[in-house]
């Protein structure tokens, strides 16, 4: 996977990965979302990588910091 920061994902891919970080189902996610999130190496299966909780975990950081 390339370096990939949290403002490189478009809205509809990081609401996936914050729903299915909260553990909900993959069937609230948009489709494409998903294929991209897939092909970019951020999720397998219906699980985030561990790629995608660090990516997941820094925003939320980032946003609590500021």
């Amino acid at each position: 996977m390339k370096d990939i920061s949290w403002s490189d994902l478009d809205n509809d891919e990081r609401r996936a990965i914050a729903v299915l970080g909260a553990g909900l189902s993959i069937e609230l996610c948009d489709p494409l979302a998903l294929l991209t999130l897939r092909r970019i190496g951020l999720i397998e299966g219906s699980h985030l990588t561990a790629a995608a909780d660090d990516l997941r975990r820094d925003a939320v950081s980032k946003s609590v910091a500021s």
